[in-house]
């Protein structure tokens, strides 16, 4: 807890200095790269999302520098990583998950967004109990995916390097931290991206007929998404 709170107020200082030091006419090379990822974060959201894809950037590019600061912050000596907390990581997917969901109603509406789990396209009007008990498992399942994968993969690190470290102090633990670099930025954009995923489905409302006149998703990823 403490952790968390370090990083989201390390976050709100960096934020609130960098806004008041925006410059067009010189940039500084560290607007450069936040410049260049929140481009990489947009437009990941208008390429599997749209044009509106960009409305949800703050809460998805928030997840984003948090988990990676968190995960990053365990490879600092005497700290660790929030990240490697179940409480952090499923705390995060809760959030995601009543977002998606929140944005898919005010989309489609409640009635529409909830007849969509038991008749989605394509699916027909007799399988919708089936159909339903897959898509409520389906999205309980999404709280596990998004918050044991982040856990897991950085528990197990931060304890593979504790380990290490109590036999060979400073050398051995070295080629895990490196590894953990890897993983750690890795990791954050797993979450991001399956958060964008979900979105995407919550929200895509627009259908175009094909070529042989059915209802087919609008948007380039709207199939792989579903």
């Amino acid at each position: 807890m403490v952790m968390t709170i370090l990083i989201t107020a390390a976050i709100t200082v960096l934020g609130l200095v960098m806004r008041s030091r925006l410059s067009v006419e010189n940039p500084s090379g560290f607007q450069i790269i936040l410049e260049d990822a929140v481009l990489s974060i947009k437009g990941m959201l208008e390429e599997w999302i749209g044009p509106e894809g960009p409305d949800y950037m703050p809460l998805i590019a928030t997840f984003g520098i948090f988990i990676l600061i968190g995960n990053y912050a365990g490879l600092v000596p005497g700290l660790m990583a929030p990240t490697s907390s179940i409480n952090v990581t499923l705390g995060c997917a809760i959030t995601t998950w009543v977002y998606y969901h929140f944005q898919g109603i005010r989309k489609q509406g409640i009635l529409k967004y909830a007849a969509h789990f038991a008749a989605p396209p394509g699916a027909p009007l007799w399988m919708a109990p089936m159909m339903l008990l897959i898509e409520l498992i389906s999205h309980a399942s999404r709280l596990l995916s998004l918050s044991l994968r982040l856990f897991g993969n950085i528990f197990g690190e931060e304890l593979v390097i504790l380990i290490l470290g109590s036999i060979v102090p400073y050398i051995v633990p070295l080629p895990i931290m490196f590894l953990g670099l890897i993983t750690g930025g890795l990791q954050a954009f797993i979450f991001v991206l399956l958060s964008v995923i979900y979105l995407q489905a919550a929200v895509a409302v627009h259908h175009e007929h094909d070529e042989h006149g059915h209802d087919a998703p609008a948007g380039n990823h709207a199939p792989a998404a579903a």
